[in-house]
């Protein structure tokens, strides 16, 4: 170890001159590792937050826009956004039940 790493460590483990370099050394590592390992704190989500079924209906949404043949609801009228197609895409998937979020309103 070079004596920059060794100033480094001794900033680390303030307070602790009665222990060996090595001692203090040990301690810094396991200091060092065991705050790379806290999390954030939040709920890690539980894998796809759309399922493949879901994606499989953006898809031809999509394909369906691009053809020139997707229309909107009520008025009929023809899509040409593909923000509209998508958003078509997931709400047909919400109401067959498959797994995708809540709208956001």
């Amino acid at each position: 170890m070079g004596f920059a790493a060794l100033t480094i460590l001794d900033n680390c483990v303030q307070g602790m001159s009665h222990l060996t370099v090595e001692e203090r050394t040990k301690m810094a590592t396991k200091k060092k590792s065991s705050s790379a390992k806290k999390s954030s704190g939040r709920k890690k989500s539980s894998g796809r937050k759309y399922s493949p079924s879901a994606s499989k209906n953006v898809e031809t949404e999509m394909k369906e826009m691009k053809r020139g043949t997707l229309k909107s609801g009520r008025s009929g009228k023809k899509v040409t956004n593909p923000k509209q197609a998508i958003a078509i895409g997931l709400s047909k998937a919400r109401k067959e039940g498959k797994k995708v979020p809540a709208k956001a309103s």
